[in-house]
């Protein structure tokens, strides 16, 4: 390649991202002039965090926004969302007329390697040949038949898999799965293994809010003695946060949520694949 047709591609390549950033910029001005427009909000941030290239539609990107909000009556609210645009228009929902898809499932931000935390880090060798990210609720009836399973498969072999789960608790869905998560990385810091497969054996109503009666069925489970003043500490709710924001950074909202070698596994399939 001469130096003359270099130059040109890298100045085609910095007019897209110029391009691709006032894009962003535009989206930002009008979501930001939009949800400020709601009488409730007091005040607003918007703020492009990631772009990615949709690959099976040529010059359409996606754009992730953070909405930070803060309402009248002083609480605080942060929103993840993805917008689409070619430069021209965007839209928030696009499917495609050929196979019906959404065009949110193109695109889906890369699981990064400084979320390899070894606090995460549950069964396997850390070098092993494949990292298994598993974001999951204890109390989600899917999770709670399938997670043990494809954990205990992993498990067997160390040298392939790495597995590293986070606690992602759905509050609104399973309130009593917030207790159970923060009296589970207690007890891990206490230094008992397997705490995680045998969190998916504890009993209690997902609706249950009497924290006593949480830590009481896990307790039985585990055959410990995990307090309240135990799960309140300031270690176990920073580890409980540091999963939750892993999760907002990556968009992941739902349980169980895959991710094999850094990629979204939408099948939950791909760790059968990759031994």
């Amino acid at each position: 390649m001469s130096l003359m047709l270099k130059l040109l591609t890298i100045i085609l390549l910095l007019s897209s991202l110029v391009k691709a950033d006032a894009v962003g910029k535009k989206i930002e001005n009008f979501l930001e002039k939009t949800y400020s427009a709601n009488p409730s909000v007091k005040s607003l941030i918007v703020k492009m965090t990631n772009k990615v290239a949709v690959k099976e539609k040529k010059n359409w990107i996606a754009y992730y926004m953070e909405i930070s909000a803060v309402l009248k009556d002083n609480r605080k609210v942060k929103q993840q969302m993805v917008w689409f645009s070619n430069g021209e228009i965007f839209s928030k929902e696009l499917f495609d007329l050929k196979t019906e898809t959404p065009m949110s499932d193109y695109v889906a931000i890369e699981f990064k390697n400084e979320y390899y935390k070894k606090e995460n880090l549950i069964y396997g060798n850390k070098n092993a040949r494949n990292k298994i990210a598993i974001f999951s609720d204890p109390l989600c009836p899917f999770c709670r038949d399938f997670v043990p399973k494809v954990i205990n498969e992993m498990k067997k072999d160390p040298s392939r898999y790495a597995v590293y789960y986070y606690h992602l608790p759905l509050s609104s869905l399973h309130p009593a799965a917030v207790d159970l998560v923060k009296a589970a990385v207690a007890l891990e810091m206490k230094g008992i293994k397997d705490v995680v497969l045998n969190l998916y054996k504890v009993k209690v109503n997902a609706k249950e809010k009497d924290t006593k009666k949480i830590l009481k069925a896990f307790n039985k489970v585990m055959k410990s003695n995990i307090t309240i003043k135990d799960i309140n500490t300031k270690a176990v709710i920073k580890h409980v946060k540091a999963d939750e924001k892993i999760a907002e950074e990556l968009m992941v909202n739902g349980t169980p949520t895959m991710f094999v070698n850094n990629k979204l596994d939408k099948s939950k399939r791909k760790y059968i694949e990759v031994k």
